[in-house]
């Protein structure tokens, strides 16, 4: 183990950083995307610093594949472009760049000061960066060069002990990112890290400010919840902590005020999981199926509508327009929610039949 030192205000030495070697965090470079490799190395031999942030460096401790990898380094955007053809700008307020590597797209942000606070603009430092993360477990950065982990923020010590603990203060972190409540809930599930009963009653007092989310994020949210194979966990702990009303107002509406409901709702997310981990390419409309059943079970005698001889197009459609009002604020593609919708009314034995391809006349010219 080594340490990072630096200096403070008087300009006395001042212990800033651990870092751990690879024989101590055990982190095999080739669980790291290469393309993640190369523009690492890009921006070194460009004479920028870089690394790997965040939850990829948590999930390689810990011994998991990471799904994404997001770089840090102190060139600025532009520096960046000009680096990286295969590169676009993004953001009006906080400016990051998109590196794509054909399907794959890398997140490459800037160091970020915090003499505005945790969520202002400005550029800064490594040290300051740290103290703009959410949580410990995710304010690691990782050198694939040297193969060294710089621990600001006791964030390794954390994720040993399964603790999930803030790196911005209580009072402001929740205030400043109301989604930084859904992302806790979600750390504490997928690593087992404990929150604090201080942190829980937090989380409890400012869930109302999810309702000036804009339903864009929240989808963002609700989407990966749905595909990272542990919605039971989440959603049990959303509800616990009412912040499930805000995530999906409709479907916690329903499970409190049935108990019923609420246990083959919970089951069917068990049934979510177990799809997810057996094939996690699945497309979203098998996945939106567990979502939505319990609730068109609600809307009628199924039984007496598949007995009917009549057209089911009329009935296929209301059911859309409630799932759809029902899913809200998410907003899943349309066609994953009407395959999801048709799938539960085939389970009734109520086919949608497919609207006929227009033909196409063929014209010859004598």
């Amino acid at each position: 183990m080594l340490i990072r030192y630096g200096t403070d205000k008087n300009g006395d030495f001042i212990k800033k950083a651990v870092i751990y070697t690879q024989e101590e965090h055990l982190i095999p470079n080739n669980k790291i995307d290469p393309d993640a490799l190369q523009i690492v190395n890009r921006l070194r031999d460009s004479g920028f610093t870089a690394y790997i942030v965040g939850g990829a460096v948590r999930d390689l401790i810990i011994g998991n594949t990471p799904k994404d990898f997001d770089i840090v380094t102190d060139a600025t955007p532009s520096k960046i472009k000009k680096i990286f053809r295969n590169s676009r700008i993004i953001g009006r307020r906080f400016r990051l760049v998109h590196v794509v590597f054909g399907t794959k797209i890398f997140e490459v942000s800037t160091f970020r000061s915090i003499c505005e606070g945790s969520v202002g603009n400005s550029f800064g430092t490594i040290d300051e960066d740290v103290q703009r993360r959410d949580f410990t477990i995710n304010a690691l950065y990782y050198d694939p060069i040297q193969k060294q982990v710089i621990d600001y923020v006791g964030g390794m010590r954390d994720i040993k002990k399964h603790v999930l603990r803030p790196v911005i203060p209580l009072d402001h972190i929740f205030i400043e990112d109301p989604v930084r409540m859904l992302r806790a809930v979600k750390y504490s599930a997928t690593t087992h890290a404990q929150m604090s009963f201080l942190l829980r009653r937090k989380i409890r007092q400012s869930a109302n400010l999810l309702s000036q989310v804009s339903p864009s994020r929240l989808t963002e949210e609700m989407m990966k919840i749905i595909n990272g194979g542990h919605s039971f966990d989440i959603i049990k702990e959303a509800i616990d902590l009412d912040l499930f009303m805000y995530l999906q107002p409709a479907a916690a509406s329903m499970i409190f005020d049935n108990k019923k409901i609420e246990k083959q709702y919970m089951e069917n997310l068990k049934k979510l999981d177990e799809l997810h981990k057996s094939d996690p390419s699945v497309r979203l409309g098998k996945k939106l199926y567990y979502l939505i059943y319990d609730f068109v079970c609600t809307l009628t005698d199924w039984k007496k509508e598949a007995q009917t001889k009549s057209s089911f197009s009329e009935l296929y459609a209301k059911t859309w327009t409630e799932c759809r009002n029902f899913v809200l604020p998410m907003n899943p593609q349309r066609k994953e929610l009407e395959f999801a919708v048709k799938s539960v009314l085939s389970s009734f034995g109520i086919q949608i039949k497919k609207k006929p391809e227009k033909s196409k006349k063929k014209s010859s010219e004598k």
